[in-house]
C-alpha cells in the first residue's frame, strides 16, 4: 500500500525559496503516518442533512442533541495565504474536540475553505501555485482526519475567466479528495440575480463535486412576489429552477440551503440586519412565524413550518438540506434542525 507522510511534503522548485509549512490545527491533532486507500472511491448518494459550524462559535452555543439529526458537519473556515499555505480562522475550540464530537454522533465533519479573492484568482492562474494549494488542501484534510473538503470561494467569476480556472482546479481537488476517499462539496451563490458569479461554475466545477450547497437565502429583493424576505419559498422554488434547469446540476448532488436565522432592514435602502432564530424567538417570535419585529425592524425568517415545506421540496427535487448555521437554532421542540428531520419521515 502505498503511504503517505503528511508532514513532509515536497513543495514546487519554484517555491522552494519559501518555508510551506501546512498550518496545523491549534493541537496538532492527527499528526501521524497515513495509509491511502487501494480500493475504488464509492460516492455516497444518500439524502445529506447539513450545517455549518463556524470556527467563532463556541460547543456551548449549539445544541449538541441537534447532531444527531445530522449527516455532515462543515467546519469553517480554512482560508489560503497568497503563498499556497493554509491558515485556520481562530477557533474558540480545540478542533480534536469538536471533531469527537461530532464523530461520536456519527456525523462526517468537513473542512469548509474561504478566503481572498485576489488570492484564489492568482493561485488558479498558476499551474504551479495551483498544483501547490492542491497539495497543501489534501494533506489538511487527511492530517487532520475529516472526511471532506467544501469550497466557499466568493466568488469565481465568468467575466474574469476565474469560471475555466476554478473548474480545472475542482477537478484536479476532486481527484486527488477522492484517491483519499474524501468527498469534494461546494457553497454556491443562489444565482437567481447574478450572472457573471453565477457562471463562474462551471460544468466542470459541478462534475467535480460530490454534492453542491445552494445558498438560498440573503435574497432581500431578489423575489418580486416577497421583496422584503430574504428566504421565501418561492425563492427556494426560484434557486432550484437556475441550477437544476439552467446550470445542469444533478439532483442526486442538490442541496437547498435553509437560513436559521432571519434578516430584515430599516429602510428599502438600508444595510441587511440578521438575528439568529434562536435570538428572534427569546425577543418573542412565534417558532411558526415568519416575521417578526425587533427595535422597529421586521425580520424575516424560516419558522417551522416553512423549513417543512422547504424540507419537503428538497426531498422531491433535490437530494439534501443544509443550515447556516448551527449555533443560530434552538434546542427543544423549536429547533428548525429536528423540524427538517421529521419532515423527512413525512
Amino acid at each position: 500500500m502505498k503511504k503517505f507522510l503528511i508532514l513532509s511534503i515536497v513543495v514546487a522548485a519554484a517555491f522552494a525559496s519559501c518555508t510551506k509549512e501546512i498550518a496545523k490545527v491549534p493541537d496538532g491533532y492527527g499528526a501521524k503516518e497515513f495509509v491511502k486507500p487501494t480500493t475504488p472511491y464509492v460516492a455516497d448518494v444518500s439524502f445529506k442533512k447539513v450545517s455549518y459550524f463556524p470556527s467563532y462559535r463556541f460547543i456551548s452555543d449549539i445544541d449538541t442533541t441537534s447532531l444527531d439529526d445530522l449527516t455532515h458537519v462543515i467546519f469553517s473556515f480554512l482560508k489560503p495565504r497568497a503563498d499556497g499555505t493554509l491558515v485556520l480562522d481562530d477557533s474558540k475550540e480545540n478542533v480534536k474536540t469538536v471533531m469527537s464530537l461530532v464523530k461520536r454522533h456519527n456525523c462526517k465533519m468537513i473542512i469548509a475553505l474561504n478566503g481572498d479573492n485576489k488570492i484564489y484568482t492568482t493561485l488558479l492562474s498558476n499551474p504551479q501555485s495551483k498544483q501547490l494549494l492542491i497539495k497543501n488542501i489534501v494533506a489538511y484534510a487527511v492530517e487532520n482526519q475529516y472526511d471532506g473538503v467544501d469550497m466557499d470561494w466568493e466568488y469565481p467569476s465568468a467575466s474574469k475567466g476565474s469560471d475555466v480556472t476554478f473548474g480545472l482546479f475542482m477537478k484536479d481537488l476532486s481527484n486527488e479528495l477522492h484517491s483519499w476517499h474524501k468527498t469534494l462539496s461546494m457553497a454556491v451563490t443562489a444565482g437567481v440575480y447574478a450572472g457573471p458569479v453565477k457562471d463562474g461554475i462551471n460544468q466542470d466545477a459541478i462534475d467535480a463535486c460530490d454534492f453542491v450547497n445552494l445558498m438560498a437565502y440573503d435574497g432581500i429583493g431578489a423575489d418580486a412576489a416577497a421583496p422584503a424576505d430574504h428566504s421565501a419559498y418561492t425563492f427556494a422554488e426560484k434557486v432550484l429552477d437556475v441550477w437544476l434547469t439552467q446550470k445542469n446540476l444533478p439532483k442526486e448532488k442538490t442541496v437547498l440551503g435553509l437560513p436559521a436565522y432571519g434578516k430584515g432592514r430599516e429602510k428599502p435602502d438600508a444595510a441587511d440586519k440578521a438575528l439568529p432564530f434562536k435570538d428572534l424567538l427569546k425577543a418573542g417570535a412565534d417558532p411558526k412565524g415568519s416575521q417578526f419585529v425587533v427595535s422597529g425592524i421586521t425580520y424575516y425568517y424560516n419558522g417551522i413550518p416553512l423549513i417543512e415545506k422547504k424540507t419537503a421540496l428538497a426531498k422531491a427535487r433535490g437530494n439534501g438540506i443544509m443550515f447556516w448555521e448551527l449555533s443560530q437554532d434552538v434546542a427543544g421542540a423549536s429547533s428548525l434542525i429536528k423540524a427538517a428531520n421529521q419532515a423527512l419521515s413525512k
